[in-house]
């Protein structure tokens, strides 16, 4: 019996970039006023992306 890993790599690897996204927004509080207004909706963006294609993605 062979498994074939390489489909699940894009998979774990949006989880581990989720999980990035997730703790730096956690962490915007301790940046200031101007930054958070500026990184918030890249941050935010970027996460609805990984959403985006952690749903359509096959494994």
């Amino acid at each position: 019996m062979s498994i074939d890993f390489k489909a699940f790599f894009p998979h774990h690897d949006l989880l581990i970039e989720m999980g990035r996204v997730e703790m730096a927004m956690e962490h915007l509080d301790q940046r200031a006023d101007d930054e958070r207004r500026s990184l918030r909706p890249r941050l935010e963006s970027r996460m609805h992306r990984l959403r985006s294609e952690l749903d359509h993605l096959v494994v």
